[in-house]
């Protein structure tokens, strides 16, 4: 989970999110010890830094499904909220319930209903607002532990055989999709699979991966973004806005990111 603030950055698993080569000199705050969870029949609260992967499997041994998609995606409970994550035709949207959060204005801890998230694609409020998820509370489905496991297995097989090994460095889907389009088709129609800056590299296996193959920098992964970003727009129209987050202050790292948001 990432909310950029003056001060400070509160990080989660950090699996979608490019930090800085030079660094930053603001105060980073990790929710990874904030990892307790309950459940309760159906219902699973987590807080904020509990591993998805985890969860997924807890839930299978209840016998709960609506995690399936989560046993593929190395995050935390927080990070998921915030981008409202959603995989293999499941999303977090369906199956959560309420969160509690901390207001960084206000210090005030409240509660959200699943309508005050204002939940969208790759969207929620906590990316609008000075909101900290704390824990969020799932309504899951019960059913078969076979049918569950059967689901996670099909799913891990389908990123393994379409997604850059997780041992290979990277940071995820890079851009989000555009409306009626998918950003890796686009990528790879436009012939950057394998375009690398410096030690940056589009993905052969899935274009809206980039990866760390020989000791990329930041700078290097944000260049090759702007290029890719540029020469989709050039070719099809689509400006691709990032799915990635940045954390830095770098100069000159900042125009770049500013350029690909804006």
């Amino acid at each position: 989970m990432l909310i950029q603030l003056e001060n400070p950055v509160i990080l989660g698993a950090g699996s979608n999110t490019i930090i800085s080569s030079d660094c930053a000199d603001f105060p980073i705050i990790l929710t990874k010890k904030l990892a307790e969870f309950s459940i309760e029949g159906n219902v699973i609260t987590a807080q904020c830094g509990v591993k998805t992967a985890i969860l997924a499997q807890k839930a299978l041994d209840a016998g709960l499904s609506g995690f399936e998609f989560l046993t593929c995606i190395p995050a935390s409970v927080g990070g998921v909220v915030l981008m409202n994550a959603s995989a293999h035709k499941q999303a977090l949207a369906d199956v959560l319930v309420s969160a509690k959060v901390f207001d960084l204005e206000s210090k005030q801890v409240f509660e959200l209903s699943k309508e005050e998230l204002e939940l969208s694609y790759r969207s929620s409020v906590l990316q609008s607002k000075p909101y900290v998820l704390l824990e969020a509370v799932f309504e899951l489905e019960p059913k078969e532990k076979n049918i569950i496991k059967s689901k996670m297995e099909e799913n891990k097989a389908y990123r393994n055989s379409h997604h850059p090994s997780m041992k290979t460095p990277n940071a995820g889907s890079t851009f989000r999709n555009p409306e009626g389009a998918i950003s890796g088709k686009l990528i790879e129609d436009a012939g950057l699979k394998g375009a690398f800056v410096g030690g940056a590299k589009v993905s052969e296996i899935h274009a809206n991966f980039i990866v760390n193959f020989d000791n990329a920098t930041s700078f290097d992964i944000l260049n090759l973004m702007s290029l890719v970003q540029d020469e989709v727009q050039k070719k099809y129209g689509y400006k691709l806005l990032p799915e990635v987050k940045y954390i830095g202050n770098s100069e000159k790292e900042e125009q770049i990111w500013q350029k690909l948001n804006n």
